[in-house]
């Protein structure tokens, strides 16, 4: 009799331990506020090297689970306790712990967006990677001028200038400057594919040459309808041996800018002066767009060999020098006697002159 009441209570006992241990691995699995409630997502950063059990106790400290304990036994059971990747996570309390533990195993990191502009340098980009936390600046300039790395890529150029296609990117915070660059450019391949390339060949200009003129065009104009026109006037004055004349390209051969060009700077001896050097200059001056690159390649009918800012944002384009001369003394002389003149100086079709002239190219 006595045995049977020992043996029945520990049956009792053992239901009751099976039963209450069921509950606090359900209790345990269970997401830390429920979801009906709507709770705000959290960012954490898993530091590199971390530990399984210094996880668990970061999100048990962060209200993301119920249980470190039960967190690194689940984290055991699956294997998983040696296998979680480091990186910034958003997570929410409302997410059980096996929705918590398969986003730190497939590496589900916060990705950031970076913006780059069309017509920014490797130097403006540069800094807004940084700006944006993201890489670091010192590297991401070294890379973008090694030779080897840049062969790596599958690029012959000196510098990554040109090369680092302008778009909406997403990145995990401490990403590798590589990774950037290698991104953009991959991303410059995407956009011009097959079509483009095969314009290439037909037009009889190289990469490099292709992504030259389409940064000095990207650089003189903002209209996108213009483009087409800007390509012309520059297409117009390669095959007639014109210097381009093109004050983007002086600025960029410069060690320093003060926002103005100078009749000195119009003498420079840099590679990048196109008042003085003829035909394209060494490389690319900035980061062109699709449309600039279109435009390099399909350029209007246009036989204008000047252009001159109206001071709007557009351009007045002119087939003879007595035509620029006209649209020079209406868009910059008059406004620049009522002290609004641009800063740019004119061009003319003379190779190896200088106009002496007010106006804008």
């Amino acid at each position: 009799m006595n045995l049977r009441i020992i043996l029945g209570s520990l049956l009792v006992v053992t239901v009751a331990l099976g039963v209450a241990a069921y509950q606090t691995i359900r209790w345990a699995e269970g997401p830390a506020i429920p979801t009906e409630t709507h709770p705000p997502s959290k960012v954490v950063v898993i530091p590199d090297g971390s530990t399984f059990q210094q996880v668990a106790a970061l999100l048990e400290r962060e209200g993301l689970i119920k249980n470190r304990f039960s967190f690194v036994l689940f984290g055991k059971s699956q294997s998983a306790d040696r296998k979680v990747r480091a990186g910034e996570y958003e997570l929410n309390p409302g997410m059980t712990p096996a929705e918590i533990l398969a986003m730190l195993l497939n590496g589900h990191v916060l990705l950031h967006p970076l913006t780059i502009p069309e017509g920014l340098t490797i130097v403006q980009i540069a800094d807004v990677v940084s700006q944006q936390g993201l890489a670091d600046r010192v590297e991401f300039l070294r890379l973008a001028k090694d030779r080897e790395f840049i062969a790596a890529l599958g690029i012959k150029a000196e510098t990554l200038e040109g090369y680092l296609y302008p778009d909406t990117y997403k990145f995990p915070r401490g990403v590798k400057a590589r990774e950037v660059l290698a991104a953009m450019v991959e991303q410059l391949r995407e956009v011009v594919g097959p079509d483009l390339l095969a314009r290439m060949q037909e037009r009889k200009m190289t990469m490099h040459e292709v992504l030259t003129l389409a940064s000095v065009i990207e650089k003189e104009t903002g209209s996108g309808s213009e483009r087409p026109e800007i390509s012309a006037v520059f297409h117009n004055r390669l095959k007639k041996r014109i210097p381009l004349q093109s004050d983007p390209t002086v600025i960029y051969g410069l060690p320093a800018f003060d926002g103005n060009i100078h009749k000195k700077d119009l003498s420079s001896p840099s590679p990048y002066n196109t008042y003085r050097v003829q035909g394209l200059p060494p490389g690319p001056i900035a980061n062109p767009g699709i449309q600039a690159i279109r435009a390099t390649l399909y350029p209007s009918d246009s036989r204008s060999l000047y252009f001159v800012s109206k001071n709007d944002g557009t351009h007045q384009f002119s087939a003879t020098l007595i035509e620029h001369n006209k649209a020079v003394e209406k868009y910059q002389k008059r406004p620049f006697r009522r002290g609004t003149r641009s800063s740019q100086t004119s061009i003319v079709p003379v190779e190896g002159a200088l106009a002496d002239k007010e106006g804008v190219s």
